[in-house]
C-alpha cells in the first residue's frame, strides 16, 4: 500500500476496540449474512482467500465452512486481533500482504475482498489488485467483493467505492449476483456482488442485466 495517509488511517481505526462497529452494527450483522450468503452458493469450500479482515467479524464466520482459509492484511495488527478472536483455528494461515501485489502458487477456490479496494492510492493500483485475484482464482471458482458506493467513499477521502470497482471487476470475471445493502445512515450503503472466471461460464448461457 503506497498510500501512507490511509495506512495511518487503517493503523489508527484498528487501536478501536470494535473497528468499524463490525460487532455492534445491526447494519454490519445484515451485510456479513449476506457477504456469508453468496460466499456459500456453491456449498462449503475447499481453500478461499479472504482479503482484509479488519477485526475478524467475518472471519469467524467463514472459517468454520472452509477445509482452508488463507486470511491475508496488509496491517499485522489486524492479523493478529483476529487469530486471537478465532482462537488460533487449525484450518486458518495468515498472510501479511498487499493485494496489489499479492501472488501465490495455490488457487482459490473462494476469494472474499470486501472494504479493500478504496483504501489503494489510485486506480491503477486496484486494477492490479484485481488482475493478481484473477490469477489465483480458480477456473471454476467464485470472488465476492463488497463495498460502500462511490458517493459515500469520495466523501470519506478514498479513490473510488463500489460503482467505479464493479465496472473494472466486470472486465475480468462475469457477474452473477448482486446485493444492495443499506442501513439507517447515510454512511450505510454498500453493494455486495458474486463473480465467475469468464472462462467458468458457458458461452451459451446468458445472464440478464443486474444494473
Amino acid at each position: 500500500m503506497k498510500n501512507v495517509a490511509n495506512f495511518d488511517l487503517l493503523r489508527r481505526e484498528l487501536d478501536a476496540d470494535d473497528p468499524w462497529q463490525l460487532d455492534t452494527n445491526p447494519f454490519e450483522h445484515e451485510r456479513h449474512m449476506h457477504m456469508l450468503r453468496l460466499s456459500l452458493s456453491e456449498g462449503p469450500v475447499a481453500h478461499a482467500l479472504e482479503v482484509g479482515c479488519a477485526g475478524g467479524a467475518f472471519t469467524e464466520k467463514l472459517a468454520p465452512y472452509c477445509e482452508r482459509l488463507t486470511v491475508m492484511d496488509v496491517m499485522p495488527q489486524a492479523l493478529a486481533r483476529t487469530r486471537k478472536r478465532l482462537n488460533h483455528p487449525p484450518n486458518v494461515n495468515w498472510i501479511v500482504a498487499d493485494v496489489q501485489h499479492f501472488s501465490s502458487a495455490e488457487r482459490f477456490e473462494l476469494i472474499v475482498v470486501a472494504e479493500v479496494f478504496y483504501y489503494l492510492a489510485n486506480i491503477a493500483e486496484v486494477r492490479d489488485a484485481i488482475r493478481n485475484l484473477a490469477c489465483v482464482l480458480a477456473p471454476d471458482g467464485q470472488l465476492i467483493f463488497g463495498s460502500a458506493r462511490d458517493a459515500n467513499c469520495r466523501r470519506w477521502g478514498h479513490i473510488a467505492g463500489a460503482e467505479t470497482v464493479l465496472k473494472m471487476l466486470n472486465e475480468q470475471f462475469i457477474e452473477i449476483e448482486r446485493v444492495e445493502c443499506v442501513g439507517q445512515s447515510s454512511n450505510e450503503d454498500c453493494l455486495l456482488a458474486r463473480f465467475q472466471k469468464r472462462s467458468a461460464i458457458s458461452p451459451s448461457i446468458r445472464f440478464p442485466s443486474l444494473g
